[in-house]
């Protein structure tokens, strides 16, 4: 590491929170936290679910403590729009990548709504083989580019919603809100497949990413204005509003850091599942709730 380099990372400082960036289609998900850190010149920061640099719409990015929350954000529900032209399919199942097969055939509303209720719920999805999904210890995009043949394993996945939203010549408009490990590549190849007539994704958005909706995010221009940026970096327990919330004093918020159980009173106290405690708007740690105890599992650094 040369001496300017080392100068550099010293200057970095502690920064925690989320930021909801507005991702611009273009950049991977890799080069937009990096701009963030550079913006923010936080020492730490991880994104929550990748997003194809074909894609734009909502990319959350974690800062220092807040990354211990990146897989309660990541587990939510995830909501896009999408667009698929019909009559062609890639090996990409995007307009990035290459044509492998073609048809004449159009569907009209009411063929591509007679297939939707068969991508509604818990299916069997086969992800693309240009995907991040590691094989072998690579990256299945990787070995795609290599000419590797990637036989990826469908999964199940959960839809909860797909629908119409506009339709114009050979492209149709679709909506969707869907669980954690879900393609909307896929769901465009395999809707194209049972409609004989292929289809691919030519512009795709997400819309949400479990608590942070489309209204919450920031461009990524607009963040290079230092004003802009200060009021856009939210607090680490804005990525855990999903999970039930229980405010703790600071004897208990001090007993929760150091690992140790906290016996949950009152008639309300919830009884099961994930929660997490806060203390002064601060969160003090993560954990599940065993027989009326919340039990931590992540503890938090942060003053309160």
């Amino acid at each position: 590491m040369t001496e300017k380099k080392e100068q550099h990372r010293s200057k970095r400082v502690e920064v925690n929170g989320w930021v909801v960036l507005d991702k611009p289609v273009g950049i991977t998900s890799t080069h937009a936290v990096s701009r963030l850190k550079r913006i923010f010149n936080g020492k730490k920061a991880g994104h929550a679910g990748t997003l194809d640099p074909l894609a734009s719409g909502i990319l959350p990015i974690a800062f220092g403590e807040a990354t211990k929350t990146v897989p309660y954000v990541q587990d939510g529900e995830k909501a896009y729009r999408f667009t698929v032209l019909w009559g062609a399919e890639t090996n990409t199942d995007d307009s990035d990548g290459e044509i492998v097969a073609r048809s004449e055939m159009r569907p009209d509303r009411t063929a591509i709504e007679a297939f939707i209720p068969r991508f509604i719920g818990t299916i069997e999805q086969k992800p693309p083989a240009f995907s991040a999904i590691k094989i072998n210890g690579e990256r299945a995009y990787d070995l795609a580019r290599e000419g590797a043949v990637v036989d990826i394993p469908a999964r199940a996945v959960t839809i909860h919603e797909l629908k119409i939203v506009a339709m114009e010549g050979d492209e149709t408009v679709f909506e969707t809100r869907c669980g954690k490990g879900t393609y909307v590549r896929a769901i465009a190849r395999d809707l194209g497949r049972a409609l004989a007539c292929y289809g691919h994704v030519t512009a795709l958005r997400r819309t949400r990413v479990g608590p942070f909706l489309e209204s919450d995010a920031v461009p990524l221009t607009a963040l290079e204005d230092p004003e802009v940026a200060a009021k856009a970096l939210r607090r680490v327990e804005a990525g855990l509003g999903e999970l039930t919330r229980i405010l703790v004093d600071r004897t208990d918020a001090a007993r929760l850091r150091r690992g140790q159980g906290m016996l949950l009173r009152g008639a309300d106290a919830p009884s099961d599942g994930q929660a997490y405690a806060a203390c002064g708007g601060v969160v003090i740690a993560i954990g599940g709730i065993e027989g009326g105890e919340l039990v931590p599992a992540r503890v938090f650094n942060l003053p309160f």
